[in-house]
């Protein structure tokens, strides 16, 4: 039950991420001090399909798309980033600085 606690903690903070941002799985455990880190916000976001979290906006430290295979198509990560103006070159965001939205100081 407590893991059920920590994915809803996450989606929530997930769904606050803006169309044509991404933020990554460790910016979420840092913000939320998760103990078990990024691990646990990945374990989440593989569990978040079917549910309304926008996880394609989640990638990793530097800026690749690492949780593309949970989509159901090796391109629609990409595809739903590219439909909110968030370029990807090679499984990996453009400017990754640039589009990067870090809750811990979003969320002031």
């Amino acid at each position: 039950m407590e893991h059920r606690d920590y994915f809803e903690d996450v989606y929530d903070v997930v769904r606050l991420v803006p169309a044509g941002r991404v933020t990554t799985y460790g910016a979420i455990a840092q913000y939320l001090s998760l103990r078990a880190g990024a691990r646990m916000v990945g374990w989440a976001m593989n569990a978040a399909h079917g549910r309304d979290v926008p996880a394609h906006r989640v990638v990793n430290r530097i800026g690749v798309l690492s949780g593309k295979h949970f989509f159901g198509s090796p391109t629609a990560m990409q595809d739903l980033l590219a439909a909110e103006g968030v370029l990807v070159q090679d499984d990996r965001v453009v400017e990754f600085r640039k589009v990067l939205w870090d809750p811990t100081t979003e969320l002031q």
